[in-house]
């Protein structure tokens, strides 16, 4: 494990429970922050709700840059517990971050669409084009479900509650190393940020 997060402490400094130090930032535009749900028996973060108006509260939640959370083509896996009403779905709202498509290479989980569904995404570092495997069942149900997106050699699966719900298939050679934060809930705090509207919980990063 190279970072997780529970979401128990403080907000405003949020610690890698790994213990590796990949401790999170809140940053925040037009008024956006998280505030602490119970979640079982500790705490969740909920992200603003969706917003149609020109101006809308964005935040993220981001580390430093690293090396050590660049993966290279090594084993992957990532995840999270989420909670998003079907009300609150969007065409895309990212739970879990590092890098750009277009920009650099990148892993990523999102909730697509209207019907809410989980997908995972690679990028290349040398062969820029985006690989992903979509869940075939929605998350967005207004109840809690774990999420976990895993690459192992030319594998990349996605699992929803602990049942493969997707599969395909990615070059073996396929490399993730950026010099982007780690970002959950969100790019950033801008306007284009592709903001997760629900409430998040035990957000974890393996490699090797």
């Amino acid at each position: 494990m190279i970072a997780r997060y529970g979401f128990n402490g403080r907000v405003a400094t949020i610690l890698d429970e790994s213990g590796l130090g990949h401790n999170l930032r809140v940053v925040a535009g037009h008024g956006g922050q998280v505030r602490p749900v119970v979640h079982g028996p500790g705490n969740a973060l909920a992200f603003p709700p969706r917003c149609v108006a020109s101006l809308c509260p964005h935040v993220a939640l981001q580390s430093p840059n690293t090396a050590d959370l660049n993966p290279g083509t090594r084993n992957l896996a990532y995840g999270a517990d989420v909670l998003l009403l079907p009300t609150q779905t969007s065409k895309g709202q990212n739970v879990l971050q590092k890098g750009y498509s277009k920009t650099s290479s990148q892993y990523k989980l999102q909730i697509d669409g209207v019907a809410g569904q989980p997908s995972c995404v690679l990028v290349d570092v040398r062969r820029p084009g985006i690989r992903m495997v979509r869940s075939s069942v929605s998350a967005a149900d207004g109840h809690w479900h774990s999420v976990r997106c895993e690459r192992a050699g030319s594998r990349f699966d996605i699992y929803v509650d602990e049942v493969l719900r997707g599969r395909s298939r990615i070059p073996a050679t396929l490399s993730v190393a950026n010099n982007r934060p780690l970002s959950i809930g969100g790019k950033g705090a801008y306007r284009d940020n592709d903001q997760f509207n629900g409430a998040l919980d035990n957000v974890w990063l393996r490699i090797g």
